[in-house]
């Protein structure tokens, strides 16, 4: 992939945003359209999340660790029974700091805390799409290697 496949990837990626306050939700919304981003979907239900994500298969999702009925947490444990290899495409908002070293311990690929600042969540979401999606090419890279060995 060149430079512009891979932005042009990054921009595509499937992102779910999950969080019980609608306006944060609009917010981000708001935020990753206007970066350019396109194929974005929320839920305010984090008991919907596992489910969709089955569905889906989202490249990132942004998890808010504080909602009723489920935390963040506990929807991070459901999204381990979906992925096998425990690679959890997370990342984790919250306005208690504290949690950071337990959320990045449960799985999740970063952490941002509210009141959000737009520019580092821009930025983070960058660099979590394209890490993942650089750690998928090398993957397909090494099948099609396995491959051709396998031929010889």
């Amino acid at each position: 992939m060149n430079t512009a496949e891979i932005h042009q990837a990054i921009l595509g990626a499937r992102i779910l945003i999950v969080d019980d306050n609608d306006m944060n939700i609009t917010l981000m919304q708001r935020m990753l359209r206007g970066a350019g981003y396109t194929a974005i979907e929320s839920t305010a239900n984090p008991v919907e999340v596992c489910d969709l994500h089955r569905r889906n298969r989202y490249s990132l999702i942004l998890l808010d660790l504080q909602m009723p009925v489920m935390d963040g947490f506990q929807v991070m444990e459901g999204l381990k029974q979906i992925e096998a290899i425990g690679d959890l495409p997370v990342l984790m908002i919250t306005a208690e700091p504290g949690e950071k070293i337990r959320a990045l311990k449960a799985g999740a690929k970063d952490f941002l805390s509210k009141p959000l600042d737009l520019a580092e969540l821009r930025a983070r979401v960058h660099n979590i799409l394209e890490v993942g999606l650089l750690h998928a090419e090398l993957a397909a890279c090494r099948e099609e290697v396995r491959l051709l060995k396998a031929a010889v």
